[in-house]
């Protein structure tokens, strides 16, 4: 019950003041300071294994083309890539509830899913936007090349702070604003003079409507991005595996509509899901599989913006191999602007760009009854925004604090 900016427990009558927004990104300033070492060691390991997916895609992208067109369909990639993490996600619940303590909830029990269900209605959204995203890939490799691609991908990570900011009101100083600048003057050197001059598609200038795609490319995920993180991390104590069973099944569902409107509009043909694959396309839906999977953990235990800049870092990797593979030239501009991407990262992630804790305007205290947080607690707080260095429990239920 909320009186004169105070809220007040129904049950122990505790008072502590209403969080503003400044209090609510401020407590994930404090965790990011407070990150134990096996934190860290898990944000290396997920840096690394985003780094080889990331750069491995859009070059079996480019390899499952035949003469510079996909002889299968793009929907049908996504969709059996949706069923393929919606199988990992089942088998992972197994082994996890076999292996559940004395005394948990059961996680297969019919109750525990439809609560999990209802709770995590909101992974609907970022699934719809996953589905539009991962079509456009495809698309975007028809008028840029895989390190093009990539990079152009980078713009995301603006977006996406923009985003943070508003939806969840995440705090940047000015130098990691100046270094998301960094990052958009490198992803422009390397757009110079990237595509043919005179080149058309669909009866337009193919810039024109490479300049279209790539304006829904960065918006749509950036907004999926943020979305998922958010209700990953408002659900904290959820299992991620039925997190991403519910995520998973919203994308294969939205995924069949695609497939059953190609099948109207082109003929029922388009419904052989099959059609048209090669090994080239089956390492890409097993690529894409454990791509997806690996940015849930990124989203519920680490930060979208790490997730971002970690798939900057693939940028040079996915240069190189397609130079390799593929035998496209890595230009003075690509290496100019690759260099400028990575002194973008080095600045946004320098101890001296963290954001300085001022001291807050109202902040969070209680009036009575006042407990200190644990370290698994700290960390389920922050996800979840809560306000300042506290917390306010009754029995031992563990309610992630999200701002209203």
């Amino acid at each position: 019950m909320q009186r004169n900016g105070m809220l007040e427990c129904s049950v122990c009558h505790s008072k502590l003041l209403v969080q503003s927004p400044r209090t609510v990104s401020r407590a994930y300033d404090k965790h990011r300071n407070k990150v134990s070492s096996k934190a860290r060691a898990l944000n290396f390991l997920l840096v690394v294994g985003d780094c080889i997916l990331v750069g491995l895609q859009p070059i079996l992208v480019y390899m499952s083309k035949v003469d510079g067109k996909f002889q299968f369909s793009p929907i049908s990639v996504n969709f059996l890539t949706e069923v393929a993490k919606v199988i990992f996600a089942i088998v992972m619940l197994i082994f996890q509830s076999r292996h559940q303590k004395v005394g948990e909830k059961p996680l297969l029990s019919v109750s525990t899913f439809v609560q999990a269900a209802r709770n995590n209605v909101l992974l609907a959204v970022p699934a719809l936007l996953y589905a539009i995203n991962n079509y456009l890939k495809f698309i975007m490799q028809l008028y840029f090349n895989p390190a093009t691609v990539k990079m152009l991908s980078n713009l995301k990570v603006l977006v996406i702070a923009v985003l943070l900011k508003m939806i969840m009101r995440r705090r940047f100083s000015v130098i990691q604003w100046e270094a998301l600048a960094l990052l958009l003057i490198g992803i422009s050197v390397n757009q110079l003079r990237s595509l043919p001059a005179g080149t058309e598609a669909f009866g337009l200038p193919v810039t024109t409507i490479a300049y279209i795609y790539t304006l829904v490319f960065v918006t749509v995920p950036s907004m999926a991005s943020v979305f998922n993180e958010y209700a990953l991390k408002s659900q904290f104590e959820t299992s991620i595996y039925l997190q991403n069973l519910f995520l998973y099944g919203y994308g294969a569902i939205f995924n069949f509509l695609g497939i059953l409107g190609t099948v109207i509009f082109q003929g029922p043909s388009n419904f052989d899901i099959l059609r048209g694959h090669s090994k080239a396309t089956m390492f890409l839906i097993c690529n894409n599989a454990a791509q997806g999977i690996l940015s849930s953990f990124f989203f519920k235990y680490a930060d979208t913006i790490l997730k971002k800049y970690s798939s900057t870092v693939a940028t040079i990797f996915t240069g190189l191999a397609s130079a390799a593979l593929l035998g496209h030239t890595l230009t003075m501009n690509f290496l100019l602007g690759v260099s400028i991407v990575f002194i973008s990262m080095h600045q946004f992630f320098s101890p001296l760009a963290k954001v300085k804790d001022d001291k807050p305007a109202g902040s969070v205290e209680f009036v009575e009854n006042q407990n200190h947080r644990s370290t698994d607690s700290s960390f389920l707080n922050m996800a979840a925004g809560a306000a300042d260095d506290a917390t306010h429990r009754v029995n031992d239920d563990r309610q992630p604090l999200l701002p209203t």
